[in-house]
């Protein structure tokens, strides 16, 4: 696998790391046909922003947040480290490529966590007193960021890059091939709301340790690897690869009276733009179709945990 065709691999991060190469499609707007909530009255839905976030309420996860209020979620941006006031009064907490100050500006190992000890005591005991948990990570080295908070659900995240030799980054979960868990995410309210295909757009791979509760819900293909290079984008013969078939892009985790739905490729949660071209990047790719169903089918299993949830 050449390394000139690895960097021409879109992701939903953006590999050369520069805030105009990917920016929110301001354009896409995606119906939402038969809104589960009236506007303004759904769960309370908080997107981080305290931990140098990659993707922001008001950045390249507006389409995200848009879709959201769209569907009656309350969605508001959290500036807070987390602790039991900041996490009280919320039901869906969004953490989207968290990241350690050392990497904001430099995407080489070390990958040190985005959330003190603290922090991560704080959410899981959140999460197991009924609160649901929305956790999106990318590549490296926004995965090693987020590695003990996963490690705190039974989710081990790897911090490298997947990616399907077959589509040269892009991957399509099918459930006729066996890419899409058999869960009540895929099958949503009705027939209307039932997902077909997923597609993503690089990321990485993650398991779940044997014991925890959980449904798969995104299956990598065949054939994907798992690249560990020391710096984000620089591969070579010697970059470290394994075999990532079979392991989860997606999964849907039971933590107590909580939930934890958990992913290793942010793009597909957004709408966006890339390059001098306006490549899109996310629920507006002319592939993802399901994409923005898929992504109201997830915030909706979440929602029916925080039913009666005590803050």
């Amino acid at each position: 696998m050449a390394a000139g065709t690895l960097l021409a691999a879109c992701d939903g991060s953006g590999d050369d790391r520069t805030d105009t190469d990917q920016l929110a499609d301001s354009d896409f707007k995606s119906d939402v046909a038969d809104p589960a909530w009236a506007i303004g009255a759904g769960p309370r839905m908080m997107i981080d922003e305290a931990h140098s976030n990659f993707h922001t309420a008001e950045g390249s996860y507006e389409p995200f947040a848009e879709l959201a209020r769209r569907d009656g979620l309350v969605v508001q941006s959290n500036d807070a480290t987390f602790s039991s006031e900041s996490l009280a009064n919320i039901d869906i907490l969004v953490i989207a490529n968290a990241v350690d100050e050392r990497n904001v500006d430099d995407w080489s190992r070390p990958t040190p966590s985005a959330f003190t000890e603290e922090e991560v005591e704080a959410v899981h005991g959140w999460v197991n007193r009924g609160g649901s948990l929305l956790l999106i990570v990318d590549h490296m080295p926004f995965s090693g960021a987020a590695r003990k908070l996963g490690a705190a659900f039974g989710i081990e995240f790897n911090n490298g890059f997947a990616f399907d030799t077959q589509n040269e980054g892009r991957m399509v979960f099918e459930g006729a091939s066996g890419g899409l868990g058999d869960h009540s995410v895929m099958d949503g309210r009705n027939r209307d709301e039932s997902i077909d295909h997923v597609m993503s757009f690089g990321g990485t791979a993650f398991a779940v340790s044997s014991g925890t509760a959980h449904s798969p819900l995104l299956v990598l293909p065949a054939g994907t690897q798992l690249l560990l290079p020391d710096v984000a984008w620089e591969f070579s013969e010697q970059t470290e690869r394994r075999d990532a078939s079979g392991m989860l892009q997606g999964a849907a985790v039971e933590v107590g009276r909580g939930r934890v739905a958990a992913f290793g490729e942010a793009g597909m949660f957004s709408a966006q733009v890339r390059g001098v071209n306006r490549e899109p990047v996310g629920m507006n790719h002319p592939n993802a179709s399901d994409n923005a169903q898929f992504v109201l089918n997830v915030l909706h299993w979440l929602a029916d945990a925080t039913k009666g949830f005590a803050t």
